[in-house]
């Protein structure tokens, strides 16, 4: 593996519990290249978050490796391992002004002043918070003070930096600037970021990979294109994004079970006839959400589907429509 890549090796974790042992990490292997942005996940429960704790050393794995740069990290305690942790509460020291909050660790380090005064200047630039050095974190806004975690995180230069649900206490605008200045400084730093997350769009937009986690394993791992257009299983479909599943036949197919597709990937027809080709369908529900509107279409069946269009079609609740999907944006998964 190339510098600072992290090979995680079988590693599995158990707790115990009143009805039996859980397996909340079970023997996953995962090999995480120097300076990406990797992103660990899945639903509550999943695993993602005992596993970056393990990285971490906040917890203790129960079998498996964990290697960085080749060498086994696992005996080392947290204080030891070159890995960082941004927290989901940022924990931040309420009475330590915000250059005294960056330069923390390497004051702990024993590190010169000078040095430390000119590496917490250093990371007011790059989180672009120059002239706060002297606020305190109760003065700053929640995207602030996410900023300076990170600067305190970053400052000592670590070779990777684990990231738990660090957007999700943000208002929905503030977390989108967020995911964008995340990845300006991944990018920056050069440091290997492994994010954990619940958030299939944060997953989406910022990383270079995804492992989607469940029940303690890995379901599928890839870019989020390949996650998105060609989830391995009906559970990644599911969780990423909105996938539609009906029978083959339903489509007019003769391929056995169920096959799906994203509401994006429909094209429908207004006014549909029994004649008209395609699956049918009534509108049930519209739902305008600015760059995109989404439809609820009742089947015959009861069954429903979500199709969507970028531009707001010619068409109310109860009409009757036909939709069909290109044979190359159908998704088959087991």
């Amino acid at each position: 593996m190339s510098p600072t890549g992290l090979s995680i090796q079988s590693v599995s974790k158990i707790f115990p519990h009143a009805g039996g042992a859980v397996r909340a990490v079970d023997e996953v292997s995962l090999d995480i290249r120097a300076n990406e942005f990797f992103t660990l996940l899945g639903p509550s429960g999943c695993g993602k978050t005992t596993l970056l704790r393990m990285i971490a050393g906040l917890e203790t794995a129960d079998g498996g490796r964990i290697l960085l740069d080749g060498e086994d990290i696992a005996p080392l305690p947290p204080s030891k391992r070159p890995v960082n942790t941004v927290f989901q509460n940022y924990a931040l020291f309420p009475h330590m002004t915000v250059a005294q909050n960056i330069g923390f660790g390497l004051e702990m380090q024993g590190r010169p002043a000078g040095d430390i005064s000119r590496a917490v200047a250093d990371a007011l630039k790059t989180i672009r918070l120059e002239g706060m050095e002297s606020r305190r974190p109760a003065e700053l806004s929640g995207g602030q003070q996410q900023r300076v975690a990170l600067a305190r995180a970053l400052v000592n230069h670590p070779k990777v930096l684990l990231l738990d649900e660090s957007l999700s206490a943000l208002d929905y605008k503030l977390r989108k600037e967020m995911q964008i200045e995340l990845k300006r400084l991944q990018r920056e730093s050069g440091i290997t970021f492994i994010f954990v997350t619940h958030d299939q769009d944060e997953a989406l937009s910022m990383s270079d990979r995804i492992a989607v986690m469940s029940h303690g394993k890995v379901a599928q791992l890839g870019t989020p294109q390949e996650i998105y257009d060609h989830p391995a299983t009906r559970f990644v479909a599911d969780f990423i994004g909105i996938c539609n599943f009906l029978p083959a036949a339903d489509l007019g197919l003769k391929d056995a079970g169920e096959i799906g597709f994203r509401p994006e990937d429909a094209a429908f027809v207004a006014g549909a006839t029994p004649e008209t080709p395609g699956a049918k369908g009534r509108i049930a529900h519209i739902t305008y959400r600015g760059a995109v509107t989404h439809y609820l279409i009742k089947l015959a069946d009861g069954r429903t589907v979500t199709l969507s269009e970028d531009d707001p079609q010619d068409v109310k609740v109860d009409d009757d429509i036909a939709f069909a999907v290109a044979p190359d944006r159908l998704i088959r998964c087991a």
